[in-house]
């Protein structure tokens, strides 16, 4: 369980690709204060396994499903990734509910500045995760917990305050970019749940 409070801004160092899935090496430093050999780690809002650790980068492997259904596979050397540790139980939850498990990836419509540091960032969402997106209501992008501000069909729209764009992977994104979207799972609950009331 995470936030989508991002805690650090990493660096790719490799992306090893496999016949099946992938290894992702990311260098970063806060992220590894507590870490151990298993633990888990938000990177861009998807939950990786850190299989191995040094004081500087750690690795992680990631399956086919996380390849096909995020932006992961698509990194390069050099690139920042949003990185966050799991919320532990006696912390503030100053974000929302962020599981790390992606429910598919969105486009980067526009990053338009609005001045002093402010930005109205625009994405297309998949069709299928629309009736999950209402107004003010929040979801994870690239594992960033934003509150949602706009709806025009399914373009969805967010103002983006200077700290967050600083101290995120977003002032690197451009239009056209995937980004990793995480819907808010308590609406995918209370959906289910009013689907097996109505029978």
């Amino acid at each position: 369980m995470f936030t989508g409070i991002v805690e650090e801004l990493g660096r790719v160092v490799s992306l090893d690709k496999r016949a099946a899935g992938a290894r992702l090496t990311i260098r970063c430093s806060a992220i590894l204060r507590d870490a151990t050999e298993g633990s888990s780690i938000a990177v861009n809002g998807a939950c990786l396994t850190a299989v191995e650790l040094s004081a500087e980068e750690f690795s992680a492997e990631m399956a086919p499903e996380t390849m096909k259904r995020t932006n992961l596979g698509e990194l390069k050397p050099g690139a920042p990734v949003n990185l966050e540790r799991p919320l532990r139980a006696n912390s503030r939850l100053d974000g929302h509910f962020v599981l790390g498990h992606v429910d598919g990836t969105a486009e980067i419509v526009s990053l338009e500045a609005l001045g002093e540091g402010n930005w109205w960032l625009r994405i297309r969402a998949p069709r299928e995760l629309l009736r999950y997106i209402v107004s003010k209501g929040s979801v994870a992008i690239d594992g960033i917990s934003l509150t949602v501000a706009e709806i025009e069909s399914d373009v969805i729209g967010f103002t983006i305050i200077p700290h967050t764009y600083l101290r995120t992977a977003l002032h690197a994104y451009l239009a056209g970019s995937r980004v990793n979207l995480e819907v808010d799972i308590l609406a995918k609950h209370l959906e289910k749940l009013a689907a097996a009331s109505a029978r």
